[in-house]
């Protein structure tokens, strides 16, 4: 999902029995305009709120490494005290909803359910922002590829896109991974299994 996107919830999922979680870079993303939208050289309460967001993210910079019990660990102890302080912060905050601050606060208690569901489970991350970068260069470059008018186009594109993403995952350079799997796709009798990009190591 690109940033601007992003700003807009797909009512879809909202319909799936999966469990959702939100992203704080997006919540973030509110404050930082609420900052920008502040008077010249001073500070304010859009600074207070980047202040404990940045907290959580300090935290999560100690965690990286760490085992996913590990990590579900530390957030306890350490960032769910800091939420419940931030929670209880937006509560008291007094601003006027139509104000870029006003609209950041009711963003973040309105996804509050959701973005603090990370600390929930070691293997949820505070951000998408790897997926985001992955997505964003198609998103760019949207109306080149416009010829996906019917849904096979469509479909050929995603496959191609998702093959291309897993390659880079995968520490492959895109093209000599393309290249490799065509070379090898006239082998008769092939096992599909050894071109997965997990499976193949280019040198």
């Amino acid at each position: 999902m690109c940033p601007r996107l992003s700003r807009r919830l797909y009512v879809g999922y909202e319909k799936i029995a999966a469990t959702l979680a939100g992203f704080w870079a997006h919540a973030r993303r509110k404050f930082k305009e609420a900052e920008i939208a502040q008077p010249k050289g001073k500070t304010g309460k859009a600074n207070m709120a980047l202040n404990y967001i940045q907290k959580l993210y300090r935290l999560e910079i100690k965690l990286k490494d760490k085992t996913s019990e590990e990590k579900y660990q530390g957030r306890q102890e350490k960032a769910k005290p800091l939420l419940a302080q931030f929670y209880q912060w937006l509560e008291k905050a007094n601003i006027p909803p139509k104000t870029a601050l006003g609209k950041a606060i009711q963003y973040c208690k309105n996804q509050w359910h959701k973005l603090s569901r990370y600390i929930e489970d070691g293997d949820l991350n505070i951000d998408n922002n790897r997926a985001e970068r992955a997505v964003k260069p198609f998103v760019i470059g949207r109306k080149n590829w416009m010829f996906s008018n019917t849904a096979n186009g469509a479909r050929a594109s995603a496959l191609l896109y998702s093959i291309i993403e897993t390659a880079k995952a995968n520490g492959l350079i895109s093209f000599d991974y393309l290249m490799h799997c065509l070379e090898q796709l006239t082998n008769p009798g092939l096992d599909i299994e050894t071109l997965l990009p997990w499976n193949v190591k280019l040198s």
